[in-house]
């Protein structure tokens, strides 16, 4: 039986007894940092596999320098912390497993950040699909431009930068779209609202550079791995016309959430024959037993929890 748990400003307490006051800075202003991190149950095993744990705390680390937000925990505590945290939960299904560090000063008029105190908290729930599709699904470009750097760093996951992906996202599902694709301010391609893309033609898969202002993904570094030392494929990182979506072979997203998705449509037009490409297939065949602690080659990006007795 699970018991679900979150580890908040030091100690680990019931998940429904960790609150934070409604004058809390972070609250107010999205300034916060945060991680969304899989953990991917593998019954076999009886073990919970936590795909790049250590990858994306050395990520939010590097988000709270921009915040002035000091964590009391190096990345191996953070580590550990989450470690116990999945296990005290007893959850034996993926879960997904959301750090956050944040101005946790109950002060609702300063906009100084320096003068703000910090807080910390983890919690792990459980997490299905993302993305309620096997097969392909359907994109359109958003009307909104993807953040530029000199506005707020798009390279970090901080917590106010999410409502430029929170309204795309929600225009195109409203519009009966299953997913958006933003632009950079310059126009070229950028990335979905939560998933780095990657765009294929005639054999060679391409992907937004990060100062295109892509989020520097974590599953997207794992994505270009596969593919260059896997398949043998050739990966360019460049700049990406809006018109590239429309012509390629094929389409597809990758992110913590959404795995290795393929994008069937952009725009009402098909991609390619419209369903999963033969490159995105065959990483999907190649991403999902790694996740999950089923491939020995990759043991070493996968960080393993076992769920307590209740």
């Amino acid at each position: 039986m699970a018991t679900p748990t979150a580890y908040i400003n030091g100690e680990f307490a019931p998940l429904a007894d960790a609150k934070v006051g409604i004058q809390t800075h972070a609250l107010h202003y999205g300034t916060a940092v945060f991680e969304g991190i899989r953990g991917n149950w593998n019954a076999e095993h009886e073990t919970m596999y936590i795909y790049k744990l250590r990858e994306h705390y050395e990520r939010l680390l590097q988000g709270c320098k921009m915040l002035w937000i000091d964590v009391p925990h190096t990345v191996d505590e953070l580590c550990g912390i989450t470690v116990e945290l999945v296990e005290r939960s007893g959850y034996r299904e993926d879960l997904y497993i959301r750090p956050v560090a944040y101005k946790a000063q109950e002060m609702v008029a300063n906009l100084n950040l320096r003068a703000l105190g910090d807080g910390f908290f983890c919690l792990a729930v459980p997490f299905g699909n993302y993305i309620d599709s096997d097969g392909a699904i359907s994109c359109c470009v958003a009307s909104y431009r993807r953040i530029d750097d000199t506005m707020v760093p798009p390279r970090f996951k901080l917590s106010g930068l999410y409502l430029n992906s929170i309204l795309a996202k929600t225009d195109a599902v409203a519009s009966g779209f299953e997913e958006a694709i933003m632009l950079n301010m310059d126009g070229h391609v950028c990335e979905g609202t939560g998933e780095n893309i990657f765009v294929a033609h005639k054999g060679v898969v391409s992907t937004p550079t990060i100062e295109s202002n892509a989020l520097p993904g974590i599953t997207r570094e794992t994505v270009l791995g596969l593919l260059r030392g896997e398949l043998g494929v050739a990966v360019q990182e460049r700049s990406i016309d809006r018109s590239e979506l429309y012509t390629a072979d094929e389409v597809f997203l990758s992110g913590t959430a959404a795995h290795v998705q393929g994008v069937g449509s952009v725009d009402h037009r098909p991609v390619g024959s419209g369903g999963v490409g033969p490159i995105t297939r065959r990483l999907q065949e190649l991403y999902f037993p790694i996740v999950r602690g089923g491939n020995p080659a990759y043991a070493g990006s996968c960080t393993p929890a076992r769920p307590r007795p209740a």
